[in-house]
Order: structure tokens, then sequence, then C-alpha cells
């Protein structure tokens, strides 16, 4: 759907974020006397307000009735259309769409595919993949696009142009590009696990949204993850039309042991790489694959990996204090994500932070892993913090690692210290390290898991400030310094 076909439309904006206040914008770019109503909450009214746009009315309450009142609403991506009063203004014949969509739909007119876009989504590593992915088109001389979920709205890049588009794509914008009637002519999914499950209703739901960027959005060429089992089950259907690649198998980009292969061709050993863990190596698997569908030289670029910055919030090095390392991977919000997370410190004597706003994920498995190579240390927090706590118990009597419950994150903190402190320290290998990877979202206590990394920093005697920001959002055609 393209903005100028919603003139003379009953139009309404639902929400006040960033990608909220993006649309506006691209709307009043587009359509100057367009009347346009805002469902928000009372606490971004008076910002809304404060814009001064005469045809803009602000609403406070976004009932089934009030959406129903209008052809289309353009709803930010952290609202749920599976919410009851969408679901009930959408029986009633309204049109909910994203952010994402509209920027798609600018695009139609250019033909059948979007050339250079490509679209990352995934349950984990979307956002190093797409990070990654400008990284080493920039460094091949590519005026590149680095935006989407990973913090930069596409309407914010509404009017500027690029060679290549890496888009990150959250489950909650995957559909939007289904809808925005141009196909893009990439699509990568790392992996598929529960995830969002609040947000989408249950499990099923979820993984059909995920997919929908493969199975629905019909990208030129799908580049996937063979060692994914939702993933390698795909089968037929994909749309004929939809060219799939993979990786991680012995034709493809693939890891073996630690060295870089292009099917029987061995690049060279990723250790030295700045891509913490194996999972993340595998992402540049994925990323060189990608390329290469976008019509690069793949291998050419693969060496730029070396000098990838890595992201925050993501298995982020905070540095030392007292000899011992602090690690925010705040990021991490599925039980699979910590274990992850772990795998990289498994050398390390770990003291590891889990727990926080509980959407019912099952962490059976994961406290069966513990049974074998648990960390030293575990103390869980936050709402599912009991819950998990309650599993590890009879785990770590039996497995002998240190067992401790907090309430929120400073808690945690010095909980961590003080067992680390309690039992004498390894004589080989590296020193000590507190990891934040709490496999849980933040809501109720942080804002996102933004502000709980910058706590988690703090409370560590780190600077916030230094740490936060992501690198090289925007178009460029070179990696900043």
């Amino acid at each position: 759907m393209r903005i100028s076909q919603l003139e003379g439309r009953r139009v309404a904006l639902w929400g006040w974020g960033r990608e909220g206040r993006a649309a506006w914008r691209a709307m009043r770019a587009r359509l100057p006397s367009q009347p346009l109503t805002l469902f928000c909450g009372v606490d971004e009214a008076a910002a809304a307000d404060a814009i001064g746009d005469g045809l803009l009315s602000v609403e406070t309450e976004a009932s089934a009735g009030r959406l129903s009142a209008f052809e289309v609403v353009v709803k930010s991506p952290g609202i749920s259309p599976y919410r009851p009063e969408a679901l009930l203004a959408a029986r009633a014949g309204t049109l909910f769409v994203g952010g994402t969509a509209l920027w798609f739909g600018e695009r139609a007119a250019e033909g059948d595919v979007a050339r250079g876009v490509a679209c990352v989504t995934g349950t984990k590593g979307k956002s190093t993949t797409t990070a990654l992915l400008a990284h080493l088109l920039r460094a091949g001389g590519h005026r590149t696009a680095l935006a989407g979920n990973i913090g930069l709205p596409l309407l914010e890049l509404l009017d500027e142009g690029a060679e290549a588009w890496a888009i990150e794509l959250s489950s909650y914008q995957t559909g939007d590009v289904a809808t925005g009637g141009v196909r893009p002519e990439v699509a990568v999914v790392t992996n598929v696990f529960p995830e969002h499950l609040d947000w989408h209703g249950g499990e099923e739901r979820y993984v059909e949204d995920k997919l929908a960027l493969v199975t629905r959005a019909r990208p030129r060429v799908a580049v996937l993850n063979a060692a994914d089992p939702r993933l390698a089950a795909l089968g037929g259907r994909l749309d004929p039309s939809t060219e799939v690649r993979w990786y991680g198998r012995a034709d493809g980009w693939h890891l073996r042991d630690d060295v870089l292969h292009r099917g029987e061709e061995a690049l060279f050993d990723t250790r030295g790489l700045p891509l913490p863990g194996r999972h993340n190596r595998g992402n540049l698997c994925a990323v060189l694959a990608a390329i290469e569908a976008l019509g690069h030289d793949a291998a050419a670029l693969a060496p730029a990996a070396a000098s990838f910055r890595p992201l925050p919030h993501r298995l982020q090095p905070l540095g030392e204090r007292d000899g011992v390392a602090w690690v925010n991977d705040s990021i991490s919000t599925t039980p699979h994500a910590t274990l992850a997370a772990l795998d990289v410190y498994r050398d390390r004597r770990v003291a590891l932070l889990v727990g926080g706003h509980d959407r019912g994920l099952d962490w059976s498995d994961f406290a069966s892993k513990m049974r074998r190579g648990a960390p030293a240390v575990i103390v869980t927090m936050g709402n599912n913090g009991p819950r998990i706590h309650a599993l590890l118990e009879p785990v770590a009597e039996e497995a002998g690692f240190m067992l401790r419950a907090a309430a929120g994150l400073g808690d945690a903190v010095a909980a961590a210290r003080d067992a680390l402190a309690a039992s004498p320290r390894r004589t080989d290998g590296d020193g000590d390290v507190i990891l934040l990877s709490p496999g849980a979202p933040s809501f109720g206590t942080y804002r996102d898991y933004v502000e709980r990394g910058r706590d988690f920093a703090r409370l560590g005697g780190f600077d916030p400030d230094a740490i936060a920001a992501i690198p090289g959002l925007g178009i460029a055609s070179s990696n900043p310094g």
C-alpha cells in the first residue's frame, strides 16, 4: 500500500513511539492536508498535541468501536493486532498496517522485486546479522542502509536512496512486508524458536508470523539456516518463484570446527573475529550467503568481518573490575539465548544472572542442561525468578553449583559478587565473569532491554552512555571509524 492511496480515506495512527512519529512525518510529507487521528497513551498525548498539527486529533482510548470507525490504522510494531479490540475492528473492516508496509509500498512502483533490499529476521541473531551485512557491504564500497527494528524506523529514510538495504525485522513486522506490495530481493531467517508468545497469542501463531517473511512475502531468494528444524521443514510452503539458499550445510557457507568454508573451499579461521560464540560466527555464514544472493563477491568481502564492532547488549564485554569480567547480554530474552551465552564462557568461572518478565516460556530444558556444564553460580531474579529457581534447586544440589535468589538486578549483582568472592578462584584459565543473560524480557522493571543493560553497566561501575550506541545506523558508503 502506497501512502498516496490513503488520501481521502479515514486514517488513524496507533502508537506515538519512534515508529509512530515516523509514520506521522511520512504521512504529512506525502499528504499534508489529510486529517488524521492518533490513538496513544495518556502520557504521550501532551507531546503529540505539542507538535501543533491542526489536522491531528489525539485520543487516549483505542476501543474496538473507535478503531472500527477508520478504514486504515497505521499501527506501531509493539501493538499486537491480536488484541481483542484490534480483532473486532478488523472483523468490521478496518485494515491494520505498519510503517514497514508503507515503506515497501512506496517501492511497489519500481517493479515486482525491491532490488538491493535484504530483510533479516530470526528469534535470535537478527540484529548482529543485519549489522554485519551492512558492515561487509560498506567495506566493499556499496552505499548501504542499516535500518528497521535495529533502531531506525524505515519511514525515517523514506526519501533516501541507497544501493543496498540491510533491514532487521521483528516478528511484529514480518507480515508487513507481505502486505507492502513488493517482494524483497533477499530474506534471511537465522532461526525460529518460541518468543513473544504474549504478543502473538501462542507459539503456533508466533512461528507463522515469523516465517511470513519467506512464506507470504515471496522473496526472490530465501537464505535459511539448515541447522534449524523449523526452517529445514518448510518444504513446499515457499512460493515456487522463491529460490532457497541454505547456509550451515556442506554445499554452502558453513563452519567446520572454527574454519569458514564455502562448500569445499576453506577461507580462514574465525576464532579471531569480534563475533563472540559459534552462533554469531554462524551468522557470518548467513551474511555471506545473502551478499552472494545480492550479486556481490562474498568471499572477497568476508575478511572485513575482522573490523566489525559488536552491538551493545549482545554478549558485550564491558570491562573488568577487581579481576572480574562483566558481560552485558541484556538482549537475551529466551532460555535458548542464555544457553548460547553460557557456551561462549564455558571455560570461565561464571556467575549467571537470569530472570525477568514472565511470559510463560518453558525453562525445564535449561534446567536439565544445567546438570552438566553449569556455571559456578546462578542468580535468579524478576517475576519468573521464583519459577526458574524452583526448577534449578534439585539440579543445583546434584550438579554442585551455587544457586541464589534476588528480587531485582541490583540485588542479583550483589549476590553474584558475594558468591564469587566466597569460593576460591581458579588458578588455571582466565578470570571470573559476571554474565547478565536473563533469558526473559525486562517489562515491568525496565522500559526495555537497553535500559536494563545500561543499569547493569552502572551497577558494575561502567559508564552506561559509553556502551549504548549502535554503530552505523542510517545510510553510508563506508563503515564508521
